[in-house]
């Protein structure tokens, strides 16, 4: 089932958006940066085993610690939810994370947030357990662009589908965006309307969701691009 692209939920994100500001002002110590495997300087890690990122609950979705992981739950179709670790703004980087699949519908898109302004500006790159991708510039109170595809959704076949979990990787800088998934280059793209800003992880229900949206995040790192 294909999801299409549509307008940005300004307000429902928001709202989940103060509530991340509100829990990471106490939030987890910084990690001590530190040279990763590949080269890149860690800029920041965290195993979800700290309250570091933003949490709350209402009636649309539920962002809570669970299990050593993030656990992010939509009750709407169509929306879109994130979670950021701090207010610091980061540039030329590149981020991991496991995405857990706790069943959730083939239609919901997650992945990450990098080039977040003051405003509900930013870059986004996001795959579904169905095997679709995307990149994308979202700018408040407009439809967000994919930058990919001719601003629909593109299959891929290095995407397993229906995964019970997956290594999601973006690189945000230099001008360009590059989406991964399980260590293989999905797609990438240049854009530089955004160049530095906040980061977050990210979930959007599908339209059509016939099932609770529920995934999961765990092992993230960020470190800076050569």
């Amino acid at each position: 089932m294909r999801i299409t692209p549509r307008v940005f939920y300004a307000i429902a994100v928001l709202a989940l958006a103060a509530l991340a500001c509100q829990a990471v002002m106490g939030g987890g110590e910084p990690v001590e940066p530190r040279s990763s495997t590949t080269g890149g300087k860690v800029i920041l890690q965290d195993d979800f085993s700290s309250t570091r990122w933003g949490t709350g609950t209402d009636s649309d979705s539920a962002v809570e610690y669970v299990d050593g992981a993030l656990n992010f739950i939509v009750f709407e179709r169509d929306y879109f939810v994130w979670s950021t670790p701090d207010n610091e703004t980061y540039e030329d980087i590149h981020m991991e994370t496991t995405v857990i699949n706790n069943g959730t519908d083939s239609t919901t898109a997650f992945g990450l947030i990098c080039h977040k302004t003051a405003g509900n500006d930013f870059h986004y790159l996001v795959m579904t357990p169905a095997g679709q991708y995307a990149i994308a510039l979202a700018r408040e109170g407009e439809r967000d662009l994919f930058l990919t595809n001719n601003d629909e959704w593109a299959d891929s076949d290095l995407i397993a589908v229906n995964a019970d979990s997956y290594r999601v990787g973006a690189d945000c800088g230099n001008g360009r965006l590059t989406l991964y998934v399980d260590g293989q280059q999905i797609a990438s793209v240049t854009d530089s309307t955004y160049t530095r800003g906040r980061v977050a992880v990210m979930v959007w229900s599908g339209e059509d969701a016939g099932i609770t949206t529920n995934v999961s995040f765990d092992d993230f790192v960020m470190t800076e691009l050569p």
